[in-house]
């Protein structure tokens, strides 16, 4: 499986959007990328096919804000078309900042405000247990999201009903829009909180392939209670001038830098 090539696409696509809108939020979402891959190309059995059908794994973008992942990602697996991705953010586009579920095919709720996705992922999980589905679900969290209460809300909720069909993933890069998180209103120690909640908790390196395949391969023999993945990462993965500065967190390149950040990630498409 060749995620590296996936991974530098979705990268590439995802700066090349953001420049293009003129907004948008390229940190975390560069952050996430190899994370997403992994989950696309190996972990859940979603093509063009089912993309529209419940009858398979699904996945929530609880950051919401980082749509422009979720889009490069569906363009790369052949369920959106690769020329739409430059209409992002733009007036009647269906691709918009936050992901709608009512106009992206391949898109499974919509979210933006944070801490609703993960609570609407344990909702999921709850209804394919009630309705002996067995498929999976999935849900990508930011850590600054994990900031809000709605949040271990839906951990509790999570833990309460035993969902052990849930694998939840923290994006965990330190740098929320306003700077390091533990500064903003610091949430660690995130395993043990999640641990404390009664979840099953992995960390990992979130750039490290071999890791995130064994996380969610070790989530799925989990049974009795939902499985968090904490993922440290770095925001801006990939863009040198990116990394790790919490003012690319919403802000857009020039076409200057896209040229820059694609000459790094090796050319254009």
């Amino acid at each position: 499986m060749d995620y590296k090539t996936h991974a530098t696409n979705i990268r590439k696509n995802i700066v090349k959007m953001v420049a293009e809108a003129k907004s948008g939020h390229p940190g975390g979402s560069l952050s996430a990328a190899d994370i997403l891959t992994v989950l696309y190309f190996h972990e859940m059995d979603i093509n063009e096919e089912n993309a529209s059908s419940i009858d398979r794994d699904r996945f929530v973008l609880s950051k919401g804000h980082a749509s422009p992942l979720l889009y490069a990602v569906l363009a790369e697996k052949g369920i959106l078309k690769e020329e739409e991705l430059s209409t992002f953010r733009k007036i009647n586009s269906k691709l918009q900042g936050h992901p709608n579920m009512n106009y992206v095919k391949g898109v499974d709720m919509s979210t933006g405000s944070l801490g609703q996705g993960i609570s609407c992922a344990v909702g999921m999980a709850l209804a394919n247990k009630i309705q002996h589905n067995d498929h999976r679900i999935y849900a990508l969290l930011g850590d600054g999201e994990c900031e809000e209460g709605q949040v271990w809300e839906a951990a509790m909720a999570a833990a309460h009903y035993q969902l052990d069909n849930l694998c939840a993933i923290v994006d965990f890069n330190g740098l929320q829009i306003d700077g390091d998180i533990t500064k903003v209103m610091n949430p660690t120690p995130l395993d043990k909180k999640f641990e404390a909640f009664g979840w099953h908790v992995i960390v990992i390196d979130g750039h490290e392939y071999g890791q995130i395949e064994e996380a969610f391969a070790k989530a799925r023999e989990v049974k009795g209670k939902p499985t968090m993945i904490i993922a440290k990462t770095i925001k801006g993965k990939g863009v040198s001038f990116m990394e790790n500065n919490a003012a690319w967190h919403g802000s857009a390149p020039n076409a200057e830098q896209l040229a820059e950040a694609l000459e790094e990630l090796g050319g254009s498409r």
